[in-house]
């Protein structure tokens, strides 16, 4: 009876260590697993007849079933296809409500400005911005600096546009003084034969007209022209125009004795002939001393610009 209750223990054993692999090309091993590897399964089958198994043969389903050994589940695990909701299981993000703060209330333009610090700053800023650009418009447009401050002062944006809409004050040129001096001649004759009519004063001798329409000439040859930054524009045709007797190598017998003197922040100049001229800048012949030397004078530099006599 021994060797019988022995063959029926061995043979007990045996079946239950079998194990059916089902396999991908839908076919089916039986054998007790030997030993596991990453590379694949050795198993032994009936007969004493060992096989080695690589993981890829094997189906989704064994492979589920060997997971659960945790001796066999790091070697399994890389071979198991993960179905598309246990990937969205395991990627799944869970949101959680933060904390926010609350937006303020909403209020005007000028309102939010000025309940903060940095809106107060930047409205003086502007504020102030606004009273400079009305200095720069009144010395543009040659009116009064103070007047046009003050109406930017008291209305902010709109006083600096108006008097940038308004025509700069230009004044009177030489032709229209010329006129007006040729429009008072008359007057002045008539004044002057009507005093010869009059009865002569003891005191008055008779070479007092005389001496009068001597200091005539003199006077109006002593007459000075100025032409000052923010009355004026200084660029290439204002200077062309007013000076142009001081462009050739030889000028006329009227302005042959007139000198031109520009004033720059560097210094003054005595420019006898401008030699060239340009967009932005000219180059003028300057006496200095005993010397003549060729100055480049930007436009932007020149402050005032007079034509004397050179007696004046």
């Amino acid at each position: 009876m021994l060797p019988v209750l022995v063959f029926v223990c061995a043979w007990f054993v045996t079946t239950a260590g079998a194990i059916t692999f089902d396999l991908t090309d839908g076919s089916k091993v039986e054998g007790e697993i030997i030993l596991a590897r990453p590379d694949g399964l050795q198993i032994r089958m009936d007969g004493n007849k060992y096989e080695k198994l690589e993981w890829s043969k094997f189906s989704q389903a064994t492979l589920s079933e060997l997971r659960k050994d945790n001796k066999l589940a790091p070697y399994v695990e890389p071979y198991i296809e993960v179905s598309l909701d246990e990937k969205i299981k395991k990627t799944e993000v869970a949101i959680k409500e933060v904390p926010r703060l609350d937006r303020p209330a909403k209020k005007s333009f000028f309102g939010a400005m000025f309940s903060s610090s940095v809106g107060i700053v930047c409205m003086l800023l502007i504020y102030a911005a606004n009273i400079y650009a009305g200095y720069e418009i009144a010395t543009i447009r040659a009116h009064s600096p103070a007047m046009v401050c003050g109406i930017s002062a008291v209305a902010p944006i709109i006083g600096p546009v108006v008097f940038l809409c308004l025509p700069t004050k230009m004044p009177p040129s030489a032709d229209e003084i010329a006129e007006e001096e040729q429009a008072a001649a008359p007057a002045a004759g008539e004044t002057h034969s009507a005093s010869y009519g009059a009865p002569a004063s003891p005191h008055t001798s008779a070479s007092e007209p005389e001496a009068a329409s001597h200091h005539a000439p003199a006077a109006s040859k002593a007459q000075t022209q100025s032409f000052k930054r923010g009355q004026f524009t200084f660029n290439r045709r204002f200077i062309e125009t007013k000076f142009a007797g001081f462009f050739g190598m030889v000028r006329k017998d009227a302005e042959k004795d007139l000198s031109l003197i520009i004033k720059t922040a560097r210094g003054e100049f005595l420019v006898t002939r401008i030699a060239e001229i340009g967009a932005t800048d000219m180059k003028a012949d300057v006496h200095s001393g005993d010397a003549s030397q060729q100055v480049h004078i930007p436009f932007v530099e020149i402050l005032e610009m007079q034509v004397k006599h050179r007696d004046a």
